[in-house]
């Protein structure tokens, strides 16, 4: 189509095989259509996780947040153990920002000290709130998956529209979590929020 420029193809992988399994969907029955819900609720996993990767390198933390020059990006996870292994792949030798990136599953009640991006999976709100609560909790990105995520106090918050991976911002969550989000990043967000959601 002249005048648009083309996906990057694996942007454009990930949007066709989502498409192709959404459209698929509807006609099957009985044990196809639990398989082809897997395969989705999977696909969706992936594509978050590789958000979340990505949202590392729109992201400026203050120095302040980092024990030295060397220390790494910590991306903790909570409440979504596959989505941190699929995570973990993903990052497995990568750099951003000259840091290396971690993945650290964070268990039941575990603060996330140190942790520089925290995605909290489902509808967890009591876990959300310990987390913006506990002691130690430096500049922190936290994403979620959440109904009523940016309400919570989550900075970006992953919803699904038309059938598609999306994702609301909070400027003045990122604000009061010391965090500084591109301009870029905000430019492909569904919503971004500049007061109270």
């Amino acid at each position: 189509m002249p005048g648009r420029a083309p996906l990057p193809p694996r942007r454009a992988l990930l949007r066709d095989l989502a498409a192709c399994v959404l459209t698929i969907l509807p006609g099957l029955s009985g044990a196809q259509a639990a398989l082809a819900a897997r395969g989705a609720a999977s696909l969706e996993r992936s594509i978050k996780a590789a958000f979340l990767y990505k949202f590392l390198g729109y992201a400026e933390f203050p120095a302040s947040a980092f024990a030295d020059a060397g220390a790494p990006l910590v991306i903790g996870v909570a409440g979504a153990d596959e989505l941190a292994a699929d995570l973990a792949r993903i990052v497995a030798g990568r750099v951003v920002q000259g840091r290396q990136v971690v993945v650290r599953t964070l268990r039941e009640q575990e603060a996330p000290a140190g942790v520089h991006l925290l995605f909290i999976g489902g509808d967890d709100t009591v876990r959300l709130r310990h987390a913006l609560r506990a002691p130690g909790t430096g500049a922190i990105l936290v994403v979620t998956e959440s109904e009523q995520g940016l309400q919570q106090g989550s900075v970006i918050n992953f919803r699904i529209v038309e059938e598609r991976v999306r994702f609301d911002v909070s400027l003045e969550a990122a604000d009061r979590n010391s965090v500084k989000l591109s301009s870029r990043l905000l430019t492909v967000a569904n919503h971004v929020h500049k007061g109270a959601p």
